[in-house]
């Protein structure tokens, strides 16, 4: 498989970089669902640390993603009506809008809390508000919030890649599941324009 992406598939490196951003997405999400489960204070604050270093990486890895992108080349699309282009690209800008937001929003809440923001326990990042505890519950919304609307987008993300895998029958998500090779034969089914 090769690193970079081809007309055909994408690369290993933008692979890498959905399915990890993914998974981290997703298990960050449940982790901080989980944190009331915490058996004590102190390890609320270690996953609490944990949940923020997580959700950075995330933004870190983002933000490589999409430099990577600038040199890397974009697979063709697979036939498909006018709309539902029109619609894949609507739900890839709101995913990249809200993977960035999130992260962003969960720096804010801290920022506003006065909490440090420790990557690790490597290093410590600025705050990028100042604290203020009348905007704590506000920032927590929002974060928490945009969190269930990139649930809902991530809904129709991969609602969307299983109709093109399991009804349409073409490439649209072979090309990006690792290990998996396009399919020549993969046409459409019925009248696709």
């Amino acid at each position: 498989m090769s690193l970079r992406s081809n007309d055909r598939q994408w690369g290993s490196v933008a692979k890498f970089f959905h399915w990890t951003t993914a998974l981290l997405i997703l298990g960050n999400g449940v982790f901080g669902l989980a944190m009331d489960l915490a058996s004590s204070p102190m390890q609320k604050i270690n996953w609490l640390a944990l949940h923020k270093s997580i959700g950075l990486t995330v933004l870190a890895l983002f933000l490589l993603r999409l430099l990577w992108r600038m040199g890397d080349r974009r697979p063709a699309e697979d036939p498909a009506p006018r709309w539902q282009q029109l619609a894949a690209h609507a739900v890839h800008g709101l995913l990249y809008l809200f993977i960035v937001a999130l992260p962003l929003s969960g720096w804010w809440f801290n920022s506003v809390a006065g909490k440090p923001l420790q990557f690790f326990k490597l290093f410590n990042l600025p705050a990028i508000a100042a604290a203020n505890p009348d905007m704590r519950h506000l920032a927590h919304g929002i974060h928490e919030k945009l969190f269930w609307i990139l649930v809902a987008v991530l809904v129709l993300h991969v609602g969307g890649a299983l109709k093109h895998h399991l009804f349409d029958r073409d490439n649209t998500l072979r090309r990006m599941l690792p290990f998996s090779r396009v399919r020549a034969d993969a046409t459409s089914q019925g009248d696709r324009t």
